[in-house]
């Protein structure tokens, strides 16, 4: 099989977050027709113990440590080059040689990139072609980040968005393809970009339904004596901590005033300050980094995802309707996933229709929507069907290697 040269920001594996599972499930697509050299760095030592099984599904491997701490000081040279400090963050010397060498030596048939941190790796290098995955907009969050932050904060974030808004345009003219995970997000692209728009496509995420599936028993791990809401994701995120916290401080409290009992659990790895402190409100608790989210999602009354600010497909959203659960979510979290309003997932805007819909899902009248959620999942979002549309995207590279 022909080489491909594939770079992700983190080690994709195991696909339990947003910046794993989309890669992760690409990288087993793009094997069954290349022979992967893979390029990541591993930022997490809990993570470290994963090499060896992403090893064995690459021809090639290189995975750079990143301190966390020492990246954050060292990505403030970005002040200095004038580049975005989300890219100098993921900047790492061993692993540029290493890219150097498989442009050489292996000299690749096509090149795939997860996310426009990682772009400055390639761009420049010819190999074609060359498909950068954005998946989202990234310089429009920065934006939003800084609408909302105060100084200095807001400077940093308003910094940010223009340079990688810069990255950005220069991703779309010097690579093949520019993707995203929905049709909202490539128009949102082409619109800010004009005249690329025969290089940008949308190819949506999946879900693992056997993985996710509601009949494989599990243990509660939490009562299950009162209605719980749960929450799940990585909690250091910012628009993570954003939506459990306008949940548990705006809706929870109007949910427990027609339903005193009513629980908030958030399940996710890495919470923040502001997301620990939200124990100290009534039904709040704050599990930290879980084993396995399935068992939240398969004993809770619903699943919520309260996304204020929100780009691309919530992989959460998906995960709890695979598991059959009643779902109710903002319009941004619903963006990208083609669910029936009111059938398949509850939808509402701000607190009062939030809490209302949860009250719903609550009542009997709202227990064919997690079924219904599920027979969505299965029928659209196979991970299979979806990546597909990657192939077209690398044909000429197969096509010029069976030649």
């Amino acid at each position: 099989m022909p080489p491909l040269l594939f770079l992700t920001q983190r080690i994709p594996y195991p696909p339990i977050k947003g910046e794993k599972i989309r890669p992760y499930h690409i990288l087993q697509h793009l094997r069954q027709h290349f022979s992967v050299h893979l390029g990541t760095l591993v930022d997490d030592p809990a993570d470290l113990q994963h090499i060896p099984a992403v090893q064995a599904m690459c021809a090639g491997s290189h995975f750079a440590t990143l301190d966390r701490r020492r990246a954050k000081v060292a990505c403030l040279r970005g002040l200095l080059t004038g580049e975005a400090l989300s890219v100098t963050f993921f900047r790492d010397r061993g692993l540029r040689r290493w890219v150097q060498e498989v442009l050489d030596k292996v000299r690749p048939a096509a090149i795939y990139v997860f996310s426009s941190n990682m772009a400055p790796y390639i761009l420049g290098a010819g190999t074609r072609p060359c498909v950068l995955d954005l998946t989202d907009v990234d310089s429009e969050k920065w934006r939003a980040y800084a609408q909302t932050a105060r100084p200095p904060m807001r400077w940093v974030y308003r910094r940010e968005w223009r340079r990688v808004a810069a990255l950005e345009r220069r991703i779309l003219r010097e690579c093949d393809w520019s993707t995203f995970v929905s049709n909202d997000e490539a128009a949102l692209f082409a619109r800010l970009n004009p005249g690329g728009e025969e290089r940008i496509r949308a190819i949506s995420n999946g879900v693992d339904a056997e993985y996710f599936d509601p009949n494989r028993p599990t243990e509660a791990p939490y009562t299950t004596d009162r209605p719980t809401f749960v929450f799940t994701g990585t909690m250091d995120y910012p628009p993570n901590v954003d939506a459990v916290a306008w949940f548990a401080e705006s809706v929870l409290p109007l949910v427990r005033q027609a339903s005193p009992d009513a629980a908030f659990c958030i399940a996710g790895a890495s919470p923040a300050p502001r997301v620990q402190a939200l124990t100290a409100l009534p039904g709040v608790t704050v599990t930290g980094r879980v084993p396995d989210v399935r068992p939240y999602l398969a004993h809770a009354a619903a699943a919520v995802a309260p996304m204020r600010i929100a780009r691309g497909i919530q992989n959460k959203v998906l995960e709890a309707m695979a598991m059959a659960r009643p779902v109710v979510v903002t319009p941004d979290a619903l963006e990208g996933i083609a669910a029936q309003p009111g059938t398949e997932v509850l939808v509402a805007a701000d607190a009062a229709a939030f809490a209302a819909a949860c009250l719903h899902a609550l009542t009997p009248d709202a227990a064919a929507l997690g079924p219904a959620a599920r027979q969505r999942v299965l029928a659209d979002y196979s991970w299979a069907g979806r990546l597909r549309g990657f192939d077209p995207l690398f044909a000429p590279a197969l096509a010029r290697a069976a030649e």
